[in-house]
C-alpha cells in the first residue's frame, strides 16, 4: 500500500508554524503510548529518543532535494507529548532543521526531519533498564564526518603550535640581529665564523596530546546526589576546568571526547583518543555507593588479572554498564575493533598508566582524602586504547551529601583540576612521550 494517503486523514505539525489539518484517526483501545521525547543535539551526532510503554517498530528512509529523513512508527496515535518533539529541535542544532510530525494513516505516525545536511542514520530500539522505559532512538551522524585532528584545528585548540613556531621564529630573529651588530666591525671574523659556524636548527617542541573524556552524559545522567547533583554534570565541569588549566602549558593541548550534554559510547571514547594520537587517557567521574557514609577520591588503571577489589569490581560493572543505559546500537558495535583492544591492552601500557595514576593519586590527595591510599585495578571499558596511558579519576562521592557539595563548588572544582595538572606534568616531566606516526 502506498505511504500517500487522503490530505482529510493527515495531520502534520510544523515548528513555527500552525497545525495545518486536525482529523486525527480515532485512538485504538489498545495504542501505544507515547512517554517522553528527547533530544541531544551535538557536534559529534543529533540522538532523538522516544520513550513508551512498549516496544514499537519503525522503518525509515532518506529523501535528496531537499535532505530529509522520513520515520513511520507502527501501532501509535498522535498524542500532546510527541507533539513537544517539535518545539525541542533547537536552531543551533547541527544537523536537524526542524521536524513535522503527523498520522499518515491509522495506527501510524509519520516524523519527517528536515536536514541541514546529509546523514548517516542508525534506528534501533532499547530494552527497559533503571529508571527507563522502552526506548526507540535515532542517532544522526553526519554522512561526512570531520577527520578528529581537523576538527580540533578548527576549533583553534591546537593553535599554541602557531604561537609556539611564531615565539621561536621571533628569538631566531633577536639572535641574528645581535651576530650582526656583532660582526659587522670586523668582516674577517665573520668570514671565519662562516667557515666553521655548522647551521643552527631549530630546537623541535614536542606537543603532548591529552584525552579528557568526562563520563556519562545525554540518556545516561551516571550517579545522582541526594540533592538532585547528577555526574554527567559535575565531571564535565571538572573537565573543562582541567582542558583550561592544561591549556595553559606551552606543550600540551587537550580534546574532550564530550563538551556537552550528550553521550559517547565506551568504545567510542577510546577511538577517540586514538583518532588524535593522544599520549594520555583521563576519564573523570564521581563515585557513588549504596552507603552514603563512602567517601574520598580514587584513581584506577585497567587489570588483566581481575579487580584489585570487590568495590573496585563493582565499580567497573556499573561504569561498563553505561552503554547499557545511556544506549548504544549494538547491531553497529565494532567487535573486531573491541576484541583487538581487549587483546592489545598490554602490560607495557598497563605499567605506564600505573605510573601516571600514582603520580596523579598523590597530588589529588592533597586536596581531598583518598579512598584508598594506592592506584586500584579493574577491568574498566574505557581504559583499553593499547597503545595509550589511560586512567580513571573517580573525583569524590556524589552519593555523600558533605561530597556532593564539594564537587559542585567551583573552588574544589579548581583545586582538583589544578592536582591533575601537576601530576601529568610530573608524570610526563619523568616519562616524555615518544615521537611517533599517525595511529592506524
Amino acid at each position: 500500500m502506498s505511504s500517500r494517503t487522503p490530505a482529510h486523514r493527515r495531520t502534520f505539525l510544523k515548528a513555527g508554524s500552525t497545525l495545518l489539518l486536525s482529523v486525527i484517526a480515532p485512538m485504538t483501545a489498545n495504542a501505544m503510548q507515547i512517554l517522553a521525547v528527547r533530544v541531544w543535539p551535538a557536534a559529534d551526532y543529533t540522538r532523538v529518543t522516544l520513550e513508551n510503554d512498549a516496544e514499537l517498530k519503525a522503518s525509515h528512509f532518506l529523501v535528496k532535494d531537499p535532505n530529509r529523513m522520513v520515520v513511520d512508527i507502527e501501532g501509535l496515535t498522535l498524542n500532546a507529548t510527541l507533539k513537544d518533539l517539535v518545539a525541542k529541535i533547537q536552531t543551533n542544532d547541527p544537523y536537524i532543521k526542524q521536524v513535522r510530525v503527523g498520522q499518515n494513516r491509522p495506527n501510524v505516525v509519520r516524523l519527517v526531519f528536515d536536514l541541514k545536511e546529509e546523514i548517516n542514520p542508525q534506528v534501533f530500539s532499547l530494552k527497559p533498564i533503571g529508571d527507563y522505559q522502552h526506548r526507540l532512538v535515532f542517532d544522526l551522524y553526519p554522512a561526512n564526518p570531520v577527520d578528529p585532528i581537523t576538527a580540533l584545528i578548527e576549533k583553534g585548540e591546537w593553535h599554541k603550535d602557531d604561537a609556539l613556531t611564531a615565539a621561536m621564529s621571533g628569538n631566531n630573529k633577536n639572535e641574528n640581529a645581535a651576530n650582526n651588530n656583532n660582526k659587522h666591525d670586523n668582516k674577517s671574523d665573520n668570514k671565519a665564523e662562516q667557515k666553521t659556524d655548522k647551521p643552527v636548527t631549530n630546537q623541535q617542541i614536542r606537543m603532548i596530546t591529552i584525552a579528557l573524556d568526562p563520563g556519562h552524559g545525554g540518556e545516561d545522567p551516571g550517579a545522582i546526589g541526594r540533592a538532585g547533583s547528577r555526574e554527567k554534570d559535575v565531571v564535565l565541569a571538572i573537565a573543562k576546568r582541567l582542558k583550561h588549566q592544561l591549556e595553559q602549558e606551552d606543550n600540551m593541548r587537550v580534546m574532550l571526547t564530550r563538551d556537552g550534554d550528550y553521550f559517547v559510547p565506551l568504545q567510542t571514547r577510546v577511538k577517540k583518543a586514538r583518532g588524535v594520537q593522544a599520549d594520555l587517557f583521563v576519564s573523570i567521574h564521581a563515585d557513588a555507593f549504596i552507603e552514603p557514609r563512602a567517601r574520598g577520591s580514587s584513581v584506577f588503571v585497567l587489570s588483566e588479572k581481575g579487580a584489585s577489589s570487590t568495590a573496585a569490581r563493582w565499580l567497573a560493572k556499573k561504569e561498563n554498564d553505561a552503554d547499557l543505559i545511556g544506549g548504544i546500537n549494538l547491531k553497529d558495535q565494532d567487535k573486531q575493533l573491541a576484541g583487538v583492544l581487549l587483546d592489545l591492552s598490554t602490560t607495557a601500557q598497563i605499567n605506564d598508566s600505573m605510573k601516571v595514576g600514582k603520580v596523579v593519586l598523590k597530588e589529588i590527595s592533597g586536596v581531598n582524602r583518598l579512598h584508598k591510599p594506592a592506584v586500584e585495578q579493574a577491568g574498566f571499558a574505557v581504559l583499553k586504547a593499547p597503545d595509550i596511558p589511560s586512567i580513571l579519576i573517580e573525583s569524590a562521592f556524589i552519593s555523600n551529601p558533605e561530597e556532593e557539595a564539594r564537587l559542585t563548588d567551583e573552588a574544589y572544582q579548581n583545586e582538583l583540576a589544578e592536582a591533575i595538572v601537576r601530576g601529568i606534568k610530573k608524570y610526563f616531566a619523568k616519562n616524555p612521550p615518544l615521537n611517533r606516526g599517525k595511529i592506524a
